[in-house]
Protein backbone atom coordinates (compact mmCIF):
# COMPACT_ATOMS: atom_id res chain seq x y z
CA UNK A 1 0.00 0.00 0.00
CA UNK A 2 1.50 3.12 -0.89
CA UNK A 3 -0.12 6.74 0.39
CA UNK A 4 1.67 10.11 0.69
CA UNK A 5 0.57 13.27 1.60
CA UNK A 6 2.89 16.77 0.72
CA UNK A 7 2.86 20.57 0.77
CA UNK A 8 2.56 22.69 -1.74
CA UNK A 9 5.61 23.76 -3.66
CA UNK A 10 6.35 26.76 -5.31
CA UNK A 11 6.54 26.05 -9.22
CA UNK A 12 9.82 27.46 -11.15
CA UNK A 13 9.38 29.76 -13.97
CA UNK A 14 10.49 27.75 -17.28
CA UNK A 15 14.02 27.65 -17.74
CA UNK A 16 16.03 28.74 -21.18
CA UNK A 17 15.78 24.79 -22.18
CA UNK A 18 12.00 25.27 -23.02
CA UNK A 19 12.75 27.99 -26.04
CA UNK A 20 11.75 26.34 -29.21
CA UNK A 21 14.09 24.74 -31.02
CA UNK A 22 15.00 25.24 -34.81
CA UNK A 23 13.39 21.96 -35.84
CA UNK A 24 12.36 20.41 -39.66
CA UNK A 25 9.02 20.35 -37.93
CA UNK A 26 8.54 23.77 -37.96
CA UNK A 27 6.13 24.82 -40.96
CA UNK A 28 4.05 27.60 -42.12
CA UNK A 29 1.69 27.98 -38.84
CA UNK A 30 4.37 27.45 -36.48
CA UNK A 31 6.38 29.94 -38.06
CA UNK A 32 3.45 32.83 -39.28
CA UNK A 33 2.53 32.61 -35.31
CA UNK A 34 5.07 34.46 -32.55
CA UNK A 35 8.08 32.69 -32.76
CA UNK A 36 10.83 34.27 -34.06
CA UNK A 37 12.20 35.65 -30.03
CA UNK A 38 12.22 31.77 -29.51
CA UNK A 39 14.25 31.12 -33.16
CA UNK A 40 16.68 33.68 -31.87
CA UNK A 41 17.08 32.39 -28.30
CA UNK A 42 17.99 29.25 -29.92
CA UNK A 43 20.62 30.35 -32.06
CA UNK A 44 22.35 31.63 -29.08
CA UNK A 45 21.81 28.46 -26.89
CA UNK A 46 20.96 25.08 -28.39
CA UNK A 47 18.62 23.31 -25.85
CA UNK A 48 19.34 19.85 -24.79
CA UNK A 49 18.55 17.11 -26.70
CA UNK A 50 15.49 16.04 -24.50
CA UNK A 51 14.14 19.65 -24.81
CA UNK A 52 14.28 19.20 -28.35
CA UNK A 53 12.19 15.85 -28.57
CA UNK A 54 9.64 17.67 -26.72
CA UNK A 55 9.17 20.59 -28.33
CA UNK A 56 9.44 18.77 -32.27
CA UNK A 57 6.46 16.36 -30.31
CA UNK A 58 4.52 19.76 -29.30
CA UNK A 59 5.30 21.58 -32.89
CA UNK A 60 4.11 18.24 -34.81
CA UNK A 61 0.95 17.94 -32.69
CA UNK A 62 -0.06 21.81 -33.22
CA UNK A 63 0.86 21.64 -37.10
CA UNK A 64 -1.42 19.03 -37.19
CA UNK A 65 -4.44 20.44 -35.21
CA UNK A 66 -4.26 23.42 -37.34
CA UNK A 67 -4.35 21.26 -40.35
CA UNK A 68 -7.62 19.64 -39.70
CA UNK A 69 -9.51 22.17 -37.75
CA UNK A 70 -12.33 24.30 -40.12
CA UNK A 71 -11.24 27.82 -40.14
CA UNK A 72 -13.47 30.34 -37.61
CA UNK A 73 -13.00 33.95 -37.60
CA UNK A 74 -14.86 34.33 -34.36
CA UNK A 75 -12.14 32.48 -32.52
CA UNK A 76 -9.17 33.03 -34.14
CA UNK A 77 -8.29 35.40 -30.95
CA UNK A 78 -8.59 32.21 -28.81
CA UNK A 79 -6.26 30.14 -31.16
CA UNK A 80 -3.57 32.66 -31.48
CA UNK A 81 -3.70 33.10 -27.82
CA UNK A 82 -3.68 29.35 -27.13
CA UNK A 83 -0.86 28.92 -29.52
CA UNK A 84 1.35 31.14 -27.97
CA UNK A 85 0.74 29.62 -24.77
CA UNK A 86 1.12 26.21 -26.01
CA UNK A 87 4.50 27.02 -27.82
CA UNK A 88 6.19 28.85 -24.66
CA UNK A 89 5.13 25.78 -22.32
CA UNK A 90 7.08 22.60 -22.24
CA UNK A 91 5.18 19.24 -22.60
CA UNK A 92 4.66 18.37 -18.78
CA UNK A 93 6.22 15.90 -16.56
CA UNK A 94 6.38 14.14 -13.32
CA UNK A 95 9.24 16.80 -12.69
CA UNK A 96 6.77 19.39 -12.89
CA UNK A 97 4.60 19.67 -9.75
CA UNK A 98 1.43 19.76 -10.80
CA UNK A 99 2.34 16.16 -12.55
CA UNK A 100 4.42 15.00 -10.15
CA UNK A 101 1.90 11.51 -9.17
CA UNK A 102 0.37 11.55 -13.34
CA UNK A 103 2.61 9.84 -15.85
CA UNK A 104 1.56 11.20 -19.20
CA UNK A 105 4.33 9.63 -20.83
CA UNK A 106 2.53 7.17 -22.82
CA UNK A 107 0.55 10.27 -24.61
CA UNK A 108 4.31 11.42 -26.10
CA UNK A 109 4.90 7.41 -27.09
CA UNK A 110 1.47 7.42 -28.77
CA UNK A 111 1.07 8.78 -32.87
CA UNK A 112 -1.34 11.56 -32.05
CA UNK A 113 -3.80 11.74 -34.63
CA UNK A 114 -6.37 14.92 -35.15
CA UNK A 115 -10.05 13.24 -35.58
CA UNK A 116 -11.89 14.44 -38.67
CA UNK A 117 -15.60 15.02 -38.68
CA UNK A 118 -17.49 11.38 -38.14
CA UNK A 119 -18.72 9.91 -41.20
CA UNK A 120 -22.82 9.04 -41.86
CA UNK A 121 -21.15 5.54 -41.83
CA UNK A 122 -20.27 5.69 -38.14
CA UNK A 123 -22.59 7.77 -37.13
CA UNK A 124 -25.10 4.61 -38.20
CA UNK A 125 -23.21 1.67 -36.67
CA UNK A 126 -23.10 3.93 -33.34
CA UNK A 127 -25.07 2.06 -30.22
CA UNK A 128 -24.19 3.75 -27.06
CA UNK A 129 -27.07 6.05 -26.76
CA UNK A 130 -30.29 4.98 -24.62
CA UNK A 131 -33.28 6.36 -24.79
CA UNK A 132 -33.77 9.91 -23.18
CA UNK A 133 -36.42 12.51 -22.51
CA UNK A 134 -34.00 14.75 -21.61
CA UNK A 135 -33.31 17.97 -24.27
CA UNK A 136 -29.86 17.03 -25.25
CA UNK A 137 -27.29 17.86 -27.55
CA UNK A 138 -25.02 15.24 -29.01
CA UNK A 139 -21.10 16.07 -29.80
CA UNK A 140 -19.07 13.09 -31.46
CA UNK A 141 -14.85 13.28 -31.48
CA UNK A 142 -15.56 17.74 -31.11
CA UNK A 143 -18.87 18.30 -33.44
CA UNK A 144 -21.68 18.51 -32.93
CA UNK A 145 -24.31 16.04 -34.77
CA UNK A 146 -27.61 17.72 -35.39
CA UNK A 147 -29.34 14.61 -36.58
CA UNK A 148 -28.78 13.16 -33.04
CA UNK A 149 -29.12 15.91 -30.61
CA UNK A 150 -32.90 16.98 -29.37
CA UNK A 151 -32.52 20.72 -28.04
CA UNK A 152 -36.20 21.42 -28.94
CA UNK A 153 -38.30 22.63 -25.51
CA UNK A 154 -35.92 25.62 -24.91
CA UNK A 155 -37.49 28.91 -23.48
CA UNK A 156 -37.18 31.58 -25.40
CA UNK A 157 -33.97 33.21 -25.34
CA UNK A 158 -31.81 30.46 -24.77
CA UNK A 159 -29.21 29.60 -27.56
CA UNK A 160 -27.64 25.70 -27.37
CA UNK A 161 -25.23 25.14 -30.29
CA UNK A 162 -22.44 25.69 -32.24
CA UNK A 163 -20.55 29.57 -31.75
CA UNK A 164 -21.43 30.36 -35.70
CA UNK A 165 -24.80 29.01 -35.27
CA UNK A 166 -25.58 32.25 -33.13
CA UNK A 167 -27.74 34.51 -35.39
CA UNK A 168 -27.97 37.54 -32.71
CA UNK A 169 -25.06 39.78 -32.95
CA UNK A 170 -25.95 40.88 -29.46
CA UNK A 171 -25.66 37.40 -27.83
CA UNK A 172 -22.47 36.62 -30.35
CA UNK A 173 -20.78 39.78 -28.73
CA UNK A 174 -21.40 39.41 -25.39
CA UNK A 175 -20.32 35.18 -25.72
CA UNK A 176 -17.18 36.58 -27.62
CA UNK A 177 -16.50 38.94 -23.80
CA UNK A 178 -15.66 35.60 -22.65
CA UNK A 179 -13.24 34.29 -24.96
CA UNK A 180 -9.80 34.11 -22.87
CA UNK A 181 -7.28 36.35 -24.28
CA UNK A 182 -4.59 36.59 -20.99
CA UNK A 183 -5.59 33.91 -18.49
CA UNK A 184 -4.75 30.41 -19.35
CA UNK A 185 -4.42 26.95 -18.22
CA UNK A 186 -2.10 24.43 -18.39
CA UNK A 187 -0.27 23.05 -21.66
CA UNK A 188 -4.20 20.80 -22.06
CA UNK A 189 -5.78 24.00 -21.99
CA UNK A 190 -3.66 25.69 -24.65
CA UNK A 191 -3.59 22.81 -26.96
CA UNK A 192 -7.80 22.46 -26.54
CA UNK A 193 -7.44 25.84 -27.59
CA UNK A 194 -5.49 25.11 -30.32
CA UNK A 195 -7.40 22.41 -31.91
CA UNK A 196 -11.02 22.43 -30.96
CA UNK A 197 -12.94 22.55 -34.01
CA UNK A 198 -15.79 24.92 -32.82
CA UNK A 199 -16.98 26.55 -29.93
CA UNK A 200 -20.03 25.03 -28.44
CA UNK A 201 -22.06 27.56 -26.51
CA UNK A 202 -25.02 27.44 -23.83
CA UNK A 203 -26.26 31.12 -23.11
CA UNK A 204 -29.38 31.76 -20.61
CA UNK A 205 -30.55 34.78 -20.64
CA UNK A 206 -31.17 37.30 -17.58
CA UNK A 207 -33.99 35.89 -14.92
CA UNK A 208 -34.70 32.70 -17.53
CA UNK A 209 -34.87 29.67 -15.47
CA UNK A 210 -34.38 26.09 -17.44
CA UNK A 211 -36.66 23.81 -15.99
CA UNK A 212 -35.36 20.75 -17.83
CA UNK A 213 -31.91 19.00 -17.88
CA UNK A 214 -29.73 20.15 -20.41
CA UNK A 215 -27.79 16.82 -21.37
CA UNK A 216 -24.58 16.90 -23.72
CA UNK A 217 -23.82 13.51 -24.84
CA UNK A 218 -19.91 13.32 -25.71
CA UNK A 219 -18.77 10.43 -27.79
CA UNK A 220 -15.52 9.51 -28.36
CA UNK A 221 -16.14 7.24 -31.82
CA UNK A 222 -12.79 7.38 -33.39
CA UNK A 223 -10.31 5.34 -31.80
CA UNK A 224 -7.49 2.86 -32.57
CA UNK A 225 -7.04 -0.67 -31.77
CA UNK A 226 -5.77 -0.75 -27.99
CA UNK A 227 -2.38 -2.40 -28.84
CA UNK A 228 -1.55 0.68 -31.31
CA UNK A 229 0.78 3.17 -31.04
CA UNK A 230 -2.06 5.56 -32.64
CA UNK A 231 -4.18 7.80 -30.75
CA UNK A 232 -6.57 9.75 -32.57
CA UNK A 233 -6.95 12.76 -30.12
CA UNK A 234 -10.48 15.15 -29.80
CA UNK A 235 -10.92 18.79 -28.52
CA UNK A 236 -14.67 19.24 -27.58
CA UNK A 237 -15.23 22.80 -26.39
CA UNK A 238 -17.85 24.26 -24.38
CA UNK A 239 -18.67 27.69 -23.01
CA UNK A 240 -21.85 28.33 -20.93
CA UNK A 241 -23.02 31.87 -20.06
CA UNK A 242 -25.48 32.06 -17.60
CA UNK A 243 -27.08 35.69 -17.28
CA UNK A 244 -27.86 37.94 -14.08
CA UNK A 245 -30.81 35.74 -12.31
CA UNK A 246 -30.51 32.76 -14.87
CA UNK A 247 -30.70 29.20 -13.81
CA UNK A 248 -29.90 26.22 -15.65
CA UNK A 249 -28.93 22.40 -14.96
CA UNK A 250 -26.32 20.53 -16.97
CA UNK A 251 -24.96 17.58 -17.51
CA UNK A 252 -21.58 16.45 -19.43
CA UNK A 253 -22.17 12.28 -20.02
CA UNK A 254 -18.19 11.18 -21.28
CA UNK A 255 -18.94 7.67 -23.38
CA UNK A 256 -17.06 5.75 -25.97
CA UNK A 257 -18.32 4.53 -29.30
CA UNK A 258 -18.50 0.33 -29.13
CA UNK A 259 -15.31 -1.53 -28.54
CA UNK A 260 -12.52 -0.98 -26.07
CA UNK A 261 -10.92 1.84 -28.37
CA UNK A 262 -7.63 3.67 -27.49
CA UNK A 263 -8.10 7.49 -27.55
CA UNK A 264 -7.58 10.51 -26.26
CA UNK A 265 -9.94 13.36 -25.26
CA UNK A 266 -8.91 16.51 -24.26
CA UNK A 267 -12.06 18.57 -23.37
CA UNK A 268 -12.47 22.37 -21.63
CA UNK A 269 -15.62 24.04 -20.31
CA UNK A 270 -16.24 27.25 -19.05
CA UNK A 271 -18.59 28.44 -17.09
CA UNK A 272 -19.72 32.01 -16.34
CA UNK A 273 -22.13 32.26 -13.62
CA UNK A 274 -23.82 36.23 -13.38
CA UNK A 275 -25.13 37.69 -10.48
CA UNK A 276 -27.62 35.55 -8.36
CA UNK A 277 -27.68 33.15 -11.16
CA UNK A 278 -27.48 29.39 -10.29
CA UNK A 279 -25.62 26.56 -12.00
CA UNK A 280 -26.03 22.82 -11.13
CA UNK A 281 -23.51 20.61 -12.92
CA UNK A 282 -23.19 16.60 -12.97
CA UNK A 283 -20.41 15.34 -14.68
CA UNK A 284 -19.71 11.06 -15.62
CA UNK A 285 -16.84 10.00 -17.25
CA UNK A 286 -17.23 6.02 -18.16
CA UNK A 287 -15.01 6.27 -21.43
CA UNK A 288 -12.63 3.39 -22.60
CA UNK A 289 -9.99 1.96 -20.05
CA UNK A 290 -7.25 2.15 -23.45
CA UNK A 291 -8.67 5.53 -23.71
CA UNK A 292 -6.61 9.19 -21.94
CA UNK A 293 -9.37 11.71 -20.60
CA UNK A 294 -8.09 15.07 -19.61
CA UNK A 295 -11.07 17.60 -18.53
CA UNK A 296 -10.69 21.27 -17.86
CA UNK A 297 -13.46 23.20 -15.91
CA UNK A 298 -12.84 26.70 -15.13
CA UNK A 299 -15.53 28.41 -13.28
CA UNK A 300 -16.48 32.14 -13.17
CA UNK A 301 -19.07 33.57 -10.03
CA UNK A 302 -20.35 36.74 -10.17
CA UNK A 303 -21.65 37.50 -6.52
CA UNK A 304 -24.69 36.22 -5.15
CA UNK A 305 -24.22 33.37 -7.42
CA UNK A 306 -24.83 29.39 -6.84
CA UNK A 307 -22.44 26.76 -8.67
CA UNK A 308 -22.42 23.03 -7.36
CA UNK A 309 -20.76 19.57 -9.23
CA UNK A 310 -21.31 15.93 -8.81
CA UNK A 311 -18.83 14.06 -10.41
CA UNK A 312 -18.59 10.22 -11.15
CA UNK A 313 -15.87 9.17 -13.03
CA UNK A 314 -14.52 5.57 -13.44
CA UNK A 315 -13.12 5.41 -17.24
CA UNK A 316 -10.12 6.10 -19.22
CA UNK A 317 -6.21 4.23 -18.57
CA UNK A 318 -5.21 8.23 -17.67
CA UNK A 319 -8.16 10.28 -16.60
CA UNK A 320 -7.33 14.10 -15.09
CA UNK A 321 -10.04 16.33 -14.17
CA UNK A 322 -8.80 19.67 -13.79
CA UNK A 323 -11.39 22.21 -11.69
CA UNK A 324 -10.74 26.06 -11.06
CA UNK A 325 -13.42 28.13 -9.47
CA UNK A 326 -12.49 32.05 -9.59
CA UNK A 327 -15.03 33.98 -7.45
CA UNK A 328 -15.19 37.74 -8.62
CA UNK A 329 -18.11 38.84 -6.33
CA UNK A 330 -18.92 38.24 -2.84
CA UNK A 331 -21.73 35.82 -1.29
CA UNK A 332 -20.83 33.20 -3.38
CA UNK A 333 -21.89 29.20 -3.08
CA UNK A 334 -19.74 26.63 -4.74
CA UNK A 335 -20.05 23.17 -3.76
CA UNK A 336 -17.43 20.59 -5.63
CA UNK A 337 -19.04 16.89 -5.15
CA UNK A 338 -16.62 14.57 -6.58
CA UNK A 339 -16.50 10.36 -6.52
CA UNK A 340 -13.33 8.27 -8.66
CA UNK A 341 -12.82 4.83 -9.16
CA UNK A 342 -9.59 3.35 -10.19
CA UNK A 343 -9.12 -0.16 -11.37
CA UNK A 344 -6.55 -2.24 -13.73
CA UNK A 345 -3.86 0.01 -14.53
CA UNK A 346 -5.71 3.00 -13.84
CA UNK A 347 -5.05 6.75 -12.88
CA UNK A 348 -7.62 8.93 -11.52
CA UNK A 349 -6.75 12.36 -10.74
CA UNK A 350 -8.43 15.36 -9.73
CA UNK A 351 -6.34 18.78 -9.13
CA UNK A 352 -9.12 21.37 -7.66
CA UNK A 353 -8.70 24.98 -7.26
CA UNK A 354 -11.11 27.72 -5.70
CA UNK A 355 -10.00 31.24 -5.14
CA UNK A 356 -11.61 33.43 -2.86
CA UNK A 357 -11.33 36.85 -3.21
CA UNK A 358 -14.38 38.17 -1.61
CA UNK A 359 -16.16 38.16 1.70
CA UNK A 360 -18.76 36.22 2.44
CA UNK A 361 -18.09 33.41 0.19
CA UNK A 362 -19.09 29.56 1.08
CA UNK A 363 -17.64 26.62 -0.64
CA UNK A 364 -18.36 22.54 0.10
CA UNK A 365 -15.60 20.15 -1.27
CA UNK A 366 -15.88 16.40 -0.98
CA UNK A 367 -13.72 14.28 -2.71
CA UNK A 368 -13.68 10.45 -2.53
CA UNK A 369 -12.23 7.28 -4.39
CA UNK A 370 -11.69 3.48 -4.39
CA UNK A 371 -8.50 2.16 -5.86
CA UNK A 372 -9.69 -1.57 -6.29
CA UNK A 373 -6.73 -2.89 -7.91
CA UNK A 374 -3.13 -3.52 -7.02
CA UNK A 375 -2.08 -1.65 -10.33
CA UNK A 376 -4.68 1.21 -9.44
CA UNK A 377 -3.87 4.56 -9.05
CA UNK A 378 -5.63 7.66 -7.30
CA UNK A 379 -4.76 11.22 -7.27
CA UNK A 380 -5.83 14.35 -5.47
CA UNK A 381 -4.43 17.53 -5.02
CA UNK A 382 -7.01 20.40 -4.02
CA UNK A 383 -6.22 23.68 -2.97
CA UNK A 384 -8.61 26.57 -1.50
CA UNK A 385 -7.15 30.38 -1.42
CA UNK A 386 -8.70 32.62 0.69
CA UNK A 387 -7.49 36.19 -0.20
CA UNK A 388 -7.18 39.02 2.25
CA UNK A 389 -10.44 40.73 1.27
CA UNK A 390 -12.48 37.51 1.50
CA UNK A 391 -14.23 37.96 5.09
CA UNK A 392 -16.41 36.32 6.78
CA UNK A 393 -15.68 33.18 4.47
CA UNK A 394 -16.71 29.72 5.34
CA UNK A 395 -14.85 26.93 3.46
CA UNK A 396 -14.76 23.10 4.37
CA UNK A 397 -12.14 20.63 1.83
CA UNK A 398 -12.76 16.65 2.92
CA UNK A 399 -11.01 13.95 0.92
CA UNK A 400 -11.43 10.18 1.58
CA UNK A 401 -9.92 7.58 -0.50
CA UNK A 402 -11.00 3.93 0.04
CA UNK A 403 -8.11 1.10 -0.95
CA UNK A 404 -9.01 -2.63 -1.50
CA UNK A 405 -5.41 -4.23 -2.40
CA UNK A 406 -2.44 -3.62 -0.77
CA UNK A 407 -0.35 -2.36 -3.58
CA UNK A 408 -2.91 0.03 -4.54
CA UNK A 409 -1.58 3.83 -4.49
CA UNK A 410 -3.30 6.66 -3.35
CA UNK A 411 -1.76 10.22 -3.37
CA UNK A 412 -3.13 13.18 -1.60
CA UNK A 413 -2.45 16.87 -1.17
CA UNK A 414 -5.01 18.99 0.76
CA UNK A 415 -3.82 22.71 0.98
CA UNK A 416 -5.92 25.83 2.40
CA UNK A 417 -4.48 29.30 2.13
CA UNK A 418 -5.86 31.49 4.26
CA UNK A 419 -4.79 35.40 4.14
CA UNK A 420 -7.70 36.79 5.80
CA UNK A 421 -8.28 36.76 9.12
CA UNK A 422 -12.08 36.65 9.83
CA UNK A 423 -13.05 33.06 8.59
CA UNK A 424 -14.06 30.00 9.43
CA UNK A 425 -12.68 26.74 7.12
CA UNK A 426 -11.22 23.31 7.56
CA UNK A 427 -9.72 20.38 5.55
CA UNK A 428 -8.76 16.75 6.55
CA UNK A 429 -8.03 13.73 4.73
CA UNK A 430 -8.37 9.51 5.46
CA UNK A 431 -7.03 6.79 3.18
CA UNK A 432 -7.97 3.36 4.37
CA UNK A 433 -9.24 -0.30 3.96
CA UNK A 434 -12.54 -1.13 5.09
CA UNK A 435 -12.42 -0.88 9.01
CA UNK A 436 -12.58 -4.66 10.62
CA UNK A 437 -15.16 -3.38 13.50
CA UNK A 438 -17.76 -2.15 10.59
CA UNK A 439 -17.28 -5.99 9.07
CA UNK A 440 -18.04 -7.23 12.74
CA UNK A 441 -21.02 -5.03 13.32
CA UNK A 442 -22.52 -6.51 10.20
CA UNK A 443 -21.24 -10.60 10.48
CA UNK A 444 -22.82 -10.09 14.28
CA UNK A 445 -26.12 -9.63 12.96
CA UNK A 446 -25.81 -12.66 11.04
CA UNK A 447 -24.58 -10.77 7.59
CA UNK A 448 -21.95 -12.85 5.70
CA UNK A 449 -18.35 -11.31 4.98
CA UNK A 450 -18.96 -10.75 0.94
CA UNK A 451 -22.74 -9.25 1.74
CA UNK A 452 -20.90 -6.98 3.97
CA UNK A 453 -18.15 -5.54 2.02
CA UNK A 454 -20.39 -5.01 -0.61
CA UNK A 455 -23.08 -2.99 1.72
CA UNK A 456 -20.15 -0.64 3.06
CA UNK A 457 -18.32 0.08 -0.50
CA UNK A 458 -21.44 0.82 -1.84
CA UNK A 459 -22.35 2.92 0.37
CA UNK A 460 -18.90 5.06 -0.09
CA UNK A 461 -19.64 6.01 -3.23
CA UNK A 462 -23.22 6.41 -2.41
CA UNK A 463 -22.22 9.83 -0.60
CA UNK A 464 -21.24 11.81 -3.60
CA UNK A 465 -23.81 9.48 -6.34
CA UNK A 466 -27.29 10.76 -4.28
CA UNK A 467 -26.25 14.37 -4.91
CA UNK A 468 -27.29 14.34 -8.79
CA UNK A 469 -30.21 16.01 -9.13
CA UNK A 470 -32.38 12.99 -11.20
CA UNK A 471 -33.63 9.82 -9.41
CA UNK A 472 -33.13 7.80 -12.72
CA UNK A 473 -29.00 9.51 -12.82
CA UNK A 474 -28.48 7.99 -9.38
CA UNK A 475 -29.50 4.80 -9.94
CA UNK A 476 -27.95 4.50 -13.24
CA UNK A 477 -24.36 5.38 -11.34
CA UNK A 478 -25.23 3.15 -8.68
CA UNK A 479 -25.85 -0.07 -11.52
CA UNK A 480 -23.01 1.17 -13.15
CA UNK A 481 -20.12 1.36 -10.18
CA UNK A 482 -21.88 -1.80 -9.27
CA UNK A 483 -20.73 -3.89 -12.22
CA UNK A 484 -17.20 -2.43 -11.90
CA UNK A 485 -17.10 -3.87 -8.33
CA UNK A 486 -18.37 -6.97 -9.02
CA UNK A 487 -15.60 -7.25 -12.06
CA UNK A 488 -12.99 -5.53 -9.96
CA UNK A 489 -12.65 -6.86 -6.39
CA UNK A 490 -11.06 -10.34 -6.18
CA UNK A 491 -13.27 -13.31 -5.66
CA UNK A 492 -12.21 -13.50 -1.57
CA UNK A 493 -13.39 -9.60 -1.72
CA UNK A 494 -16.28 -10.35 -3.89
CA UNK A 495 -19.07 -7.91 -3.63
Amino acid sequence: MAVSAFTPIIRTNPSPSDTIPNSPYLSTFTKSRKLKPFLLAQQRSPPPIAALSDKQFVLQIADSLEDSRPTSSNLEKLRDFATDSLLSTPYPSKKDEPFRFTDISFIKKSEIIPVSYPSQESLNNLSVFEDTQMINLTIIDGYIIDSLSQISGLPDGVFVGNLSSINSAEITKRVLEFLPSSEQGDWFWSLNGVGSPELVVVYVPEGCKVEALLHLRYVSNEGSDKDSNKLPVSNPRVLVVVEKGGEIGILEEYMSGDGDLSYWTNSVMEVVIGEEAKVSHSYIQTQSLSSAHIKWTSIRQEKLSTYDLVEVSTGGKLSRHNVHVQQVGPDTITGLSTFHFSGNNQTQDLHSKIVLDHPRGVSRQLHKCIVAHSDGQAVFDGNVKVNRFAQQTDAGQLTRSLILEPRATVNVKPNLQIIADDVKCSHGAAICDLEEDQLFYFQARGIDLQTARKSLIISFGSEVIDRFSSNDLRKKVELHVKKLLDSAVPEEKAV
